[in-house]
């Protein structure tokens, strides 16, 4: 008797086993129909792309949700904010007055309701290395690698946005418009010859502005971004040594809280690479109690500046640069602790 219960148990195992597993292969081939024909392979690699593909849609899905819960909070304008309305036409002429001067800028206008690009300026297609077809009826997102979506949305909820009609005033200039508050993105047009996606980092500078659709006969909320491409700072046209300066702060538990955006030519990091990552793990690992001495002494010397040895960075391409940086605290008045450490970095060449 326990010997059939046990054959039983055995025979209803397999059979559940084999359900799971043709339900598993029957949900991997509706995904492989959604899967685009240039990322279609045969194979184990057909699997892993797919599984990929469908995480890279969930992780997009999720940062949508966030960023429209906060549209819905925030969709008021805010009191005496001038958005003016431009035509296709109006946006690509008043922005080629960047694209222009500047080889590593192209312009795009994103629609704030559904995500997709209504205009891309021409320079796009050279600078990303594809086709402008790839562009159309797209979303911009759908061209920023996964960890960079939410940042991107973040930077692009339209109560944070400056006005393109109040940066464009007659008092204005090119330059002080690029100064506006902007953001890093890595972006993709294409494959390379390995076959896997290349991204670029960008110094993304946003702005809020109403486009008039002509075929719909009326207009929605955009965000145009000026994308400038970020090149190392060792390469031509090199940043002077003594301009290749960053500041950073850390928490008193030694972990990253803010970088400044002069560090990404010199590091090769994007800020968000960086914040909420701990100090020690981007430092030679002969200079971590080094820091660690140093640190000690910050927390001592409250709110004191003072210079100390040098020490080794890791940079994004796995080299070490050496850094010399003069070091200072805030202190918190009331609890009389060090809030954060605020690091003065001068790269040494």
């Amino acid at each position: 008797s326990n010997y059939r219960h046990e054959i039983k148990f055995y025979l209803q195992k397999f059979v559940r086993s084999r359900k799971v597993r043709k339900e598993l292969f029957k949900t991997l081939k509706e995904l492989k129909m959604h899967l685009p024909s240039e990322k279609r392979s045969k194979g184990k690699s057909s699997t892993l792309n797919t599984l990929k593909y469908a995480l890279r849609c969930v992780k997009q899905v999720k940062a949508n949700e966030e960023y429209y819960q906060m549209l819905m909070i925030n969709d008021s304008q805010p009191p005496g904010f001038d958005v003016s309305s431009y035509t296709i036409e109006e946006i690509n002429s008043i922005t080629s007055e960047y694209t222009l001067k500047n080889t590593d800028i192209f312009a795009v206008a994103v629609s704030l309701i559904t995500g997709k690009i209504v205009y891309i300026s021409d320079q796009a297609a050279s600078i990303l290395n594809c086709k402008r077809e790839v562009f159309h009826n797209a979303k911009f997102v759908e061209f920023l690698t996964p960890q960079d979506v939410s940042v991107f949305y973040s930077f692009t909820t339209p109560y944070r946005l400056p006005s393109w009609s109040m940066c464009t005033g007659a008092e204005s200039s090119p330059t002080e418009c690029m100064q506006e508050k902007s953001f890093f993105c890595r972006i993709s047009g294409s494959k390379g010859r390995d076959g896997e996606l290349h991204y670029l980092p960008f110094r993304m500078t946003p702005y809020l502005m109403k486009v008039q659709d002509a075929e719909l006969a009326e207009e929605q909320f955009c965000c145009l971004l000026l994308a400038e491409r970020v090149h190392s700072g060792y390469e031509a046209p090199r940043i002077p040594p003594d301009k290749r300066i960053f500041t950073t702060t850390h928490t008193p538990n030694c972990v990253f809280q803010d970088v400044d955006e002069r560090a990404v030519p010199l590091l090769g990091y994007l800020p968000q690479d960086l914040i909420g990552t701990p100090v020690l793990l981007n430092l030679h690992p002969s200079d971590r109690p080094l820091m660690l001495a140093v640190h000690r002494k910050i927390l001592q010397y409250a709110g004191q500046p003072f210079d100390h040895s040098s020490i080794r960075f890791c940079a994004k391409n796995g080299e070490f640069i050496t850094i010399d940086t003069s070091w200072s605290s805030f202190v918190n008045p009331w609890s009389r602790k060090v809030s954060f450490v605020i690091g003065r970095h001068k790269v040494r060449m």
